[in-house]
């Protein structure tokens, strides 16, 4: 079984491989007491990676090592500068299963491949305070790399790592950078040793001609490398100087929702390890980011081919149900819940508590084994694969071409006069379950609208981040009328199996109208707060 470790840490220069590499006096970095001696671990890494590096591309590392106190395999997942979480699995022949499904959004079907060896001697120091307690872990590396596929180079360096102890101040490591920095040490350029090794082994291209020779082949009528040399030639500027590379700033229409739609493609690939692991709010953010990506589909259908990406949508919304499978019943009973605490405890009588817990496990599917079926389903890497084609190659429509300021906008006002409609329609509706769904109605389509001032920001700026706020507002407010009908709901069904077995169903009618109060609460509300959005108006 795969276990994790929060690895902090920072990487700086060595002198070349060979020479000296010394360390300053390390004691006299505030809170350290002493620096153990730990001695020199050899070290074996094999890192694994598919033909065209896809997870190299993404910061990820996967290695088998040997040697050391830790041998095994290792996956590192980045979380933010100098912070990776490293989950680790015992040794094996082949790569753990439950490591390749942790990379699983990010190879799709390729096969993982050995693709660099490192040799590395590792000669290790401790930080200690007065306690005796570990305060970071300095090492001396002297790496040499081999290259395994995509080339046989070779290299050899040395660096030094300092990585934090467990639940240690992160603050410590400034401690120790600015003695490093006192004697002359520096950051790494690199940000691992992979990075570092794929780069130092890479095959070198061929060096073009320069022109003047490449002018004289073309004399003598030899064709090939003179030809290139002189395509070479025309793409400098008449000062010589190498053309600038293409700038990506968004301009176009098209440019800026891509940019958002691109966004959400990356959210969705990044969050499915986090979503296998389950880490909190994992599951929550990943489905908010494929209801991102189908409203922006929706909302802009004058820039991207609807013909195209609705039936993406179709997929993107099979995928936000599975992951709603659980999501949407643990929230409810988390609304069940809280209304049953906040009741003075004279006001429950029966097994309460017990009926509603076997209530809502009943109706979870105890899926999380579903789930991972899903994201190692076909269906699934098919629609990841689907979206990369999308971006990469996208159904662009005229209109993609204009300026933001014009197209963007006009599709926001569009999106906002919906949501006007839909509100007046459930404020001219008595109240009731017409009502209620008006107001659910109102409430998705405020969803909708936010993503799109959302993805509008950027373009228009102050006037679509304001209406972000008062969609968000507005979206909450709904939000909480339809957690109340989903409430009034289950409390029914809570009664009927009460009174069928027997138990007093009292406090299920309280929990009712408590309920029920909330919503009238809303409704009254309501009317004020579209007022005020309304006076501010679209973008």
């Amino acid at each position: 079984m795969a276990d994790t470790k929060r690895e902090i840490e920072r990487k700086y220069e060595g002198p070349p491989a060979g020479g000296d590499a010394p360390l300053p006096d390390l004691t006299d970095v505030p809170g350290v007491s002493g620096v153990i001696d730990k001695g020199v671990a050899e070290l074996d890494a094999t890192y694994y990676d598919t033909a065209d590096q896809r997870l190299a591309t993404a910061s990820l590392t996967l290695r088998r090592r040997t040697g050391g106190d830790d041998a095994g395999w290792h996956l590192k997942l980045p979380v933010s500068e100098g912070v990776r979480d490293e989950i680790r699995a015992p040794l094996s022949d082949t790569v753990p299963e439950d490591l390749t499904a942790l990379v699983r959004s990010r190879i799709r079907e390729a096969e993982l491949v050995p693709v660099v060896r490192l040799l590395s001697a590792r000669d290790i120091r401790h930080l200690v305070d007065a306690s005796g307690t570990l305060l970071a872990e300095v090492s001396v590396d002297r790496v040499r790399a081999e290259r395994l596929s995509g080339g046989a180079g070779s290299a050899e360096w040395t660096e030094i790592e300092v990585e934090l102890a467990d639940d240690g101040d992160p603050a410590f490591l400034d401690k120790v950078e600015k003695k490093l920095r006192k004697a002359g040490i520096k950051r790494s350029a690199s940000a691992s040793k992979l990075a570092k090794a794929l780069d130092d082994t890479a095959p070198r291209p061929e060096k073009a001609e320069k022109p003047e020779k490449a002018g004289k082949a073309e004399k003598a009528g030899k064709p090939g490398k003179a030809g290139k040399a002189a395509d070479v030639s025309k793409a400098t500027t008449t000062t010589g100087a190498k053309p600038e590379p293409p700038d990506s700033t968004p301009r176009t229409a098209g440019d800026h929702i891509l940019t958002y739609v691109r966004a959400q493609r990356d959210a969705i690939v990044e969050l499915d390890p986090a979503v296998r692991r389950d880490v909190p709010d994992s599951v929550h953010r990943m489905r908010v980011a494929t209801r991102r990506l189908r409203s922006t589909f929706r909302s802009y259908g004058k820039i991207l081919d609807r013909t195209v990406t609705d039936p993406i949508g179709v997929e993107l919304k099979w995928l936000a149900a599975e992951l709603g499978v659980d999501r949407d019943q643990e929230v409810l009973t988390e609304h069940l819940t809280t209304a049953l605490d906040d009741l003075p405890s004279d006001l429950v009588t029966g097994p309460v508590q017990a009926r509603l817990n076997t209530w809502s496990g009943a109706r979870r599917s105890g899926s999380r084994q579903h789930l991972i079926a899903v994201l190692d389903g076909k269906r699934y890497l098919d629609l990841l694969t689907t979206l990369d084609t999308l971006v990469a190659g996208p159904p662009l429509l005229e209109a993609a071409s204009k300026k933001p300021e014009k197209v963007i906008a006009k599709a926001v006002r569009k999106d906002f006069k919906k949501v006007a409609d839909l509100v007046g329609e459930a404020l001219e509706l008595p109240p009731g379950s017409e009502r209620d769904l008006a107001m659910h109605n109102a409430r998705k389509k405020a969803k909708r609208t936010r993503y799109a001032a959302e993805a509008a920001t950027p373009a228009l700026g102050n006037p679509a981040a304001d209406l972000v706020k008062s969609m968000k507002s507005l979206q909450t407010l709904l939000g909480d009328h339809q957690d109340s009908v989903m409430v009034r709901g289950a409390l029914r069904e809570l009664a009927t199996e009460a009174h069928e077995a027997g138990e007093n169903a009292f406090t299920y009618g309280v929990l009712y109208g408590r309920a029920e109060q909330r919503a009238a609460a809303v409704e009254a509300e309501l009317p004020g707060e579209w007022e005020a959005i309304e006076d501010q108006g679209a973008v």
